[in-house]
């Protein structure tokens, strides 16, 4: 039987990333494969005032959980603001991008099928 998991999403590791394409983006695996998560990976990212997340498409989809902040979201082929307590569908194959469009951090809770790169 596998042990329950409870802890504060901000005691997983945490992974930064600053490049070109994405700024200003803290990355956590907070469920997944080190916890016997055999469907779904759960992650939370925090993007600072400023920073935005790569565009980018994959075969999977994501379902996205606004936590705190405002931002906004590029899928379909347009900008939409969401904010805490917005729930975000992206099919596989669009592309789609994170960008903080307020003052302080926009946090966001991403699902992602397990086997696929979870950070």
């Amino acid at each position: 039987m596998m042990d329950t998991k409870v802890l504060d999403y901000r005691e997983a590791p945490s992974h930064q990333f600053d490049s070109d394409t994405v700024r200003g983006v803290t990355g956590r695996v907070v469920i997944g494969k080190d916890d016997h998560a055999d469907h779904f990976c759960m992650r939370v990212f925090t993007v600072a005032p400023g920073g935005f997340t790569p565009r980018h498409s994959h075969a999977w989809e994501h379902e996205v959980f606004i936590h705190s902040g405002k931002g906004q979201v590029f899928r379909d082929g347009e900008w939409q603001t969401v904010t805490s307590g917005t729930v975000v569908f992206i099919p596989g194959g669009e592309a789609h991008q994170f960008m903080n469009a307020g003052g302080e951090d926009f946090v966001f809770i991403c699902l992602i099928p397990s086997g696929v790169s979870e950070i």
